[in-house]
């Protein structure tokens, strides 16, 4: 059973190799894992607010780590301790990044949050390459975050949800790094099950004791097709992703991340932007785009 299971996991890794669509299929799967995570993140709103960021965190990585685990079916202790290394840091930093992007969202708009959160891949990836003009792209994302906090009367959110969404910034440049690298030293989707059960026992002290006693059968349903949205699905996808196209190509796609957040926060939460708002986020698409295709260069 164990290698039917680590079989099945190959194979659809191999339906996205280059054979097989190659870069064409890793950024159709870039689409999706985006459309998931930002949707996924708008249907979560009611789930913030009756288990706090961190229970929902905690159910969604519980869930998602048991479901991926029946699937995967990870050979916990055949593992070499380089393997067990990357599988805890990527694991603690999804637990970390999870809880800061949602207790930033339960405080400042979704598209807002996804800008900001922006702002740290950016500015790791243009200052790594040094002091030139690259610098130029965080500057131009920065404005585009100024005009996307102001709604033409004042300026929204509060500190603390901007605070988390810089937190989860730093998270998601980390996370970009750690998901290329643990997904060419594990088979199949064994590393992304590793580092998701990981994520759900570091998350368990922080959501726990939230979450478990308001929790229903009604709430379990939901938890589980949420945690599908988020994180399973997109993990997935952008796991197997890294794997089949450029890291440059992926962040280029990965750009348009704040315009999905943007529409998502509009048509499911109801948070409407101005043209100002409207012109912030092309800001941040464009110079996370540039950013990405300068270091391309």
């Amino acid at each position: 059973m164990e290698e039917r299971t680590n079989a099945e996991a190959d194979a659809l890794i191999a339906e996205t190799s280059p054979a097989f669509g190659g870069v064409a299929a890793g950024g159709l799967m870039c689409l999706m894992s985006m459309s998931s995570i930002q949707f996924g993140a708008a249907l979560s709103s009611s789930a913030i607010a009756t288990y706090g960021p961190a229970g929902a965190t905690w159910l969604r990585l519980a869930f998602a780590s048991v479901i991926l685990a029946i699937v995967v079916r990870p050979r916990i202790f055949s593992y070499s301790r380089d393997q067990w290394v990357s599988a805890l840091v990527l694991g603690t930093t999804t637990a970390l990044m999870t809880t800061s992007f949602f207790s930033a969202i339960a405080r400042i708009p979704l598209g807002l949050a996804v800008a900001i959160d922006f702002l740290g891949p950016l500015s790791v990836a243009t200052i790594g390459y040094g002091l030139s003009r690259r610098l130029v792209w965080p500057l131009v994302a920065a404005f585009g975050v100024l005009a996307l906090a102001h709604d033409g009367e004042g300026w929204v959110g509060d500190p603390l949800g901007v605070l988390f969404a810089f937190g989860a910034g730093t998270g998601w440049a980390i996370y970009i790094v750690l998901t290329k690298k643990i997904g060419a030293s594990f088979k199949g989707l064994e590393g992304l099950s590793m580092s998701l059960m990981v994520a759900a026992v570091v998350a368990t002290p922080l959501g726990f004791s939230g979450a478990v006693p308001k929790l229903d059968a009604y709430g379990l349903i939901e938890m589980a097709g949420l945690a599908v949205l988020v994180p399973l699905l997109p993990y997935t996808l952008e796991l197997i992703a890294l794997r089949r196209m450029p890291t440059a190509s992926f962040g280029i796609l990965m750009s348009l991340e704040p315009a999905i957040a943007a529409v998502a926060g509009f048509i499911i939460l109801a948070q409407p932007m101005t043209l100002l708002q409207m012109a912030g986020t092309a800001l941040v698409v464009a110079a996370s785009a540039g950013a990405t295709f300068s270091a391309r260069q």
